[in-house]
């Protein structure tokens, strides 16, 4: 059974940081491409970032340079740094697995987020 468990998630003031984790089970973690995205209330889930399984790395440009993904293949876990953090971060994060080859995807159940005063 595979199992994606999101953690780290919670309230922080603007410009704080915190790092939220997801860590999987039941897949071969270094054969998947794995990203973050997020869904505030009444908008789309929006990808914010996402790290393949060779490392390379992508952003959404709204978090370009404060936010930084990575993954421990020995661990099976991805991170995600977030760095001087806006109200506009406010969303839920979802983890999320992906295998092209195959045509597997998976998600975790997602951890909120909360950047307020």
């Amino acid at each position: 059974q595979v199992q994606l468990v999101e953690s780290g998630g919670g309230l922080v003031q603007p410009g704080g940081s915190l790092r939220v984790s997801c860590a999987a089970s039941g897949i071969i973690f270094s054969l998947y491409d794995m990203g973050w995205y997020r869904q505030a209330p009444e908008k789309e889930r929006e990808l914010v970032a996402r790290i393949t399984s060779g490392g390379t790395t992508n952003y959404a440009d709204s978090v370009k340079g404060r936010f930084t993904i990575s993954r421990d293949n020995a661990e099976n876990t991805v991170y995600l740094q977030m760095n001087s953090l806006k109200p506009e971060d406010t969303a839920v994060y979802y983890c999320m697995a992906e295998n092209l080859v195959w045509a597997r995807e998976y998600w975790g159940q997602g951890t909120q987020v909360t950047v307020s005063s």
